[in-house]
């Protein structure tokens, strides 16, 4: 791991940045698991809206499948040099039931609508309920920036 340069960070400069981050970046990867079928990644678009990310995958897809079996999730923010790591549970919501705020937020965001399409999609949140964030090893220590739901430190 590379640790040249990297200044570590205090938790409310983490808490800032991984908001920021989330409030910016377009995909994150969705980790899920099936009692039968094991585990599942993909990467998807996402929509922080301040307290939960939403995202949207087809309704007979294999993550729809797993949160709807099993809603413990985990979600990354793709860099591995500035890791953001969320769990949660996702609750689903079908692409006609989904609230109208967040769903057009989402189409404002990516300039797609996925409850215009024929196909059923299936918009899922999750409520992180654990956040890590950390960038190389001198950040290791203290990565837990949220706990049960609340953040460790005021942004």
């Amino acid at each position: 791991m590379e640790t040249t340069g990297v200044v570590r960070r205090r938790t409310t400069e983490r808490v800032r940045d991984t908001l920021a981050r989330l409030a910016t970046e377009r995909d994150v990867w969705v980790a899920t698991a099936h009692p039968d079928h094991g585990p599942h990644q993909v990467p998807l678009w996402f929509l922080w809206d301040g307290r939960a990310v939403w995202m949207c995958t087809a309704a007979a897809s294999v993550t729809a499948r797993n949160v709807r079996e099993e809603p413990r999730v985990r979600l990354s923010l793709p860099d591995t040099s500035d890791v953001v790591l969320l769990r949660g549970e996702a609750e689903c919501f079908p692409d006609q039931e989904v609230p109208g705020g967040a769903a057009e937020a989402f189409a404002e965001k990516f300039g797609w609508d996925p409850r215009a399409e024929e196909e059923a999609f299936l918009y899922v949140r999750v409520i992180p309920t654990t956040v890590r964030a950390w960038r190389g090893e001198p950040e290791q220590r203290g990565r837990v920036i949220m706990r049960d739901g609340e953040w460790v430190a005021a942004p």
